[in-house]
């Protein structure tokens, strides 16, 4: 009766021991755009091929819509272990310490994709992301969002028009000062908090991708968008470094490609994406939709240029320089 005993207690522990290794790995990926955006869409794609290639092993449950943190938030969560990936705008990295993210927020560094692309897919990138490590996080790839614009109550068509508008902003000391440069007064909030603040009149307006504006339904609260394509906006996916250190070395090379491959996805969705949002509030037709003139191009780029230099000292000089030499920017042809 001994031995039967030791062998059902034997049984019951190996039993216990794979019961325990089958336990899929669960990852909480939390966000805070609407599903319908290139992000919202690209953490679903991510979701999907991810738990395929990785047979059950993993699990990714998604939280769009701010549903777990507010983007005020989510960055401790993560840090804290509460989360495991987020997808945050990269003017989030500024304020937690990481200051050269915002080598992003400069207006005009960029004027199209291909030459963001140069940037966050080659060396410049890869420093950008693992700067991140001192902070306890992994920084894995960087996700396309669009241009931002500016929308308001009023017509804006040259940066004059800006002056004495509360407008919304993310916390970056870039936006922060250039919406100061052009008269605006920067109002830090949460994105969740825009679509009440703008309808309340707490903000006049804001900057915003067109299809962050069409999906958080902005086009109700604001009678102008005036495509100023002032500012590169987009994510870094970025995982709790203690969290990913600690995954099986094959789980997180799945992982890896599956990321790689979503953010082609993601990248090719947000062209389209930003597209369809225009077309959607041109024809809600609650939202005068502006395009700039050439001459209005270039009086934005003059105006706001003198953000670069003040911004040296914060971002680095010598890390404006190499995103110029990417770019082919030259400040003096302005």
């Amino acid at each position: 009766m001994r031995f039967k005993a030791v062998v059902v207690a034997l049984l019951s522990l190996s039993f216990a021991a794979v019961a325990s290794a089958a336990q899929p790995i669960i990852i909480k990926f939390s966000h805070v755009v609407a599903v319908d955006t290139p992000k919202g869409q690209a953490a679903a794609y991510f979701k999907k091929i991810a738990e395929e290639r990785t047979k059950g092993r993993v699990i990714i449950d998604v939280y769009p819509n701010s549903q777990l943190y507010k983007d005020k938030e989510e960055l401790e969560a993560l840090q804290l272990g509460s989360v495991q990936m987020l997808a945050p705008a990269t003017s989030k990295f500024g304020p937690m310490g990481a200051k050269m993210f915002e080598i992003f927020e400069l207006p005009y560094v960029f004027d199209n994709y291909a030459e963001v692309h140069k940037v966050t897919e080659g060396p410049v990138g890869k420093q950008l992301l693992k700067s991140l490590e001192s902070k306890g996080v992994t920084g894995l790839t960087f996700w396309d969002n669009g241009f931002r614009c500016m929308s308001a109550n009023k017509p804006i068509t040259l940066p004059a028009d800006m002056k004495g508008k509360k407008m919304r902003i993310s916390s970056s000391k870039t936006i922060e000062a250039y919406m100061r440069l052009v008269g605006a007064m920067p109002q830090v909030m949460s994105f969740g908090e825009v679509y009440q603040a703008m309808q309340t009149g707490v903000v006049d307006g804001a900057e915003n991708s067109p299809s962050n504006f069409q999906s958080q339904k902005m086009n109700e609260v604001q009678k102008y968008f005036t495509l100023t394509d002032h500012s590169y906006s987009g994510y870094a996916v970025i995982a709790n470094k203690t969290f990913w250190d600690k995954l099986p070395k094959d789980i997180r090379e799945i992982l890896e490609q599956a990321l790689k491959d979503a953010t082609q996805y993601n990248n090719k969705m947000a062209q389209k994406d930003n597209d369809d949002a225009l077309a959607k509030v041109k024809k809600a037709g609650k939202t005068q939709i502006t395009a700039l003139t050439p001459d209005q191009k270039q009086a934005w780029k003059k105006a706001l240029l003198p953000i670069h230099q003040k911004m040296e000292d914060k971002i680095g000089k010598e890390l404006i320089q190499s995103v110029y030499r990417e770019t082919n920017f030259d400040p003096a042809k302005l």
